[in-house]
């Protein structure tokens, strides 16, 4: 299958199904529970503290929050900035890495946006004919 640009869409291997999926690392990276809110926020507000990070967010548990933030720095799409001040004082911002998802993320928000409502459409007839 072709993709944009010069990209094709094939399998990796065909003996090794966890290599059968090119993409499939990205969505464990970017997919992740909480991680594409997280990222979303940073790139849409900018630098946050912990705290106001955790109120754009919503339901996040601040253990699930420092979780992901600290699996993000470790893959570079989140920059944490210590300030050794009292009482200490620290910051997150989206990395240049993770700033270069925003084309996905606009195309997954336009996806969306375009059907969403298909989707539903389509659970409803779905459930309905289950139902009978």
């Amino acid at each position: 299958m072709r993709m944009p640009g010069n990209a094709t869409w094939t399998a990796a291997s065909e003996t090794d199904p966890e290599l059968a999926c090119p993409v499939s690392p990205v969505v464990d990276i970017v997919f992740s529970r909480w991680t594409t809110p997280i990222l979303w926020t940073l790139n849409t507000h900018g630098r946050q503290r912990f705290v106001e990070l955790q109120r754009h967010i919503g339901r996040v548990t601040p253990k699930v929050l420092t979780q992901r933030l600290r699996q993000l720095e470790r893959d570079g799409l989140v920059v944490r900035t210590y300030h050794p001040e009292v009482p200490p004082r620290v910051e997150y911002e989206i990395s240049d890495l993770g700033r270069s998802l925003a084309p996905l993320f606009a195309h997954l928000a336009e996806w969306a946006a375009d059907n969403l409502d298909k989707v539903e459409q389509a659970r409803h007839d779905y459930d309905s004919d289950l139902a009978r």
